[in-house]
């Protein structure tokens, strides 16, 4: 894998909003708490760019990323926010340009489909962590925390939900590998495309928010059926934010229904891990080696090895 070069105080971290536009009071807003830090920012076009709900049309957006990675002054490039239209930029980028200029890159949600791509294609490892949405409301130290310690080299990072965020064991058992994964709908969107996830032998972890608890149970449904879980080491659900019933009850919960179709699986599960859309992101090194251990009572998730480069 190629490890980007990292994180230091004084950084300059690029912005760029490869799907949906960030509102301008946000944006200023969420970017003082990181100048406010002593990193140096520098806003990307895309920024300034709205096509409907995007930030641009799909080549300005791939324009702005490759414009990200090439500009010597920028040490890592964060994603304003999610939303949708990633799938309409990946044709577009040029991933020789971006292996041939490894930096961290790091989002979630839509920015999913970027992550698995781009290390897919390059073998760069990118990062599924908090973007400047994330602090729209309050900063979080428990995802900066852990974002610094990821992307500034620290290894065996023993993380732990917080208090208020417990995790569930659904099966028990210790298992490794290197990390993948991400928001379900953008995985699933991938299936039957060159950018579709390679699962064997990976920790996996995935996650969703505003869906129907039958809408989870049919993406579940169609990654196992797809083959998406046969050749797993361990699964984590993040936080499933804002699941919604219908009128008619449907009778089971998440858990049950992560159960009932992947209970047979001889791995260790556990969800409710702050991976998600929630309050608390942890941040996962897509590709690194990861390991879960059930046998203790707060079921950590350890980050086994450095995920940058520390060399000048």
């Amino acid at each position: 894998m190629i490890k980007p070069k990292a994180l230091q105080k004084n950084s300059t971290i690029g912005i760029v909003s490869p799907s949906y536009w960030l509102e301008e009071t946000i944006l200023k807003k969420t970017t003082k708490f990181f100048t406010d830090l002593g990193y140096k920012i520098k806003i990307g076009a895309s920024n300034n760019l709205q096509w409907g709900p995007f930030a641009g049309t799909p080549q300005e957006r791939a324009d702005d990323l490759h414009k990200m990675f090439t500009d010597p002054d920028i040490d890592a490039v964060m994603c304003a926010r999610g939303g949708y239209g990633a799938n309409r930029v990946l044709p577009l980028l040029d991933y020789e340009l971006i292996r041939k200029n490894p930096k961290i890159f790091i989002g979630y949600s839509d920015i999913t489909a970027y992550l698995t791509s781009i290390t897919q294609q390059t073998n760069l490892v990118t990062f599924h962590g908090p973007m400047l949405t994330t602090y729209k409301n309050s900063w979080v130290d428990y995802n900066y925390n852990l974002m610094d310690r990821v992307l500034t080299g620290d290894n065996k990072i023993n993380i732990k939900s917080p208090g208020s965020l417990k995790t569930r064991i659904l099966k028990e058992g210790k298992a490794s590998g290197p990390i993948w994964g991400g928001n379900m709908c953008l995985l699933i969107n991938r299936l039957g495309t060159r950018e579709a996830l390679n699962t064997n032998g990976i920790i996996l972890f995935i996650e969703d928010i505003d869906e129907y608890l039958y809408s989870f149970e049919r993406m579940i449904v169609q990654m196992r059926t797809a083959g998406m879980f046969d050749k797993i080491n361990g699964l984590i659900i993040g936080e499933l934010k804002d699941m919604k019933d219908q009128d008619i009850k449907f009778g089971r919960n998440s858990d049950q229904i992560i159960l009932d179709i992947c209970g047979d699986l001889d791995i260790p599960i556990i969800s409710n891990f702050p991976c998600g859309h929630g309050k608390y992101q942890t941040t996962f090194p897509i590709s690194i080696k990861t390991a879960i251990d059930t046998s203790k009572i707060d079921a950590p998730v350890t980050i086994t090895d450095s995920a940058v480069t520390k060399e000048l």
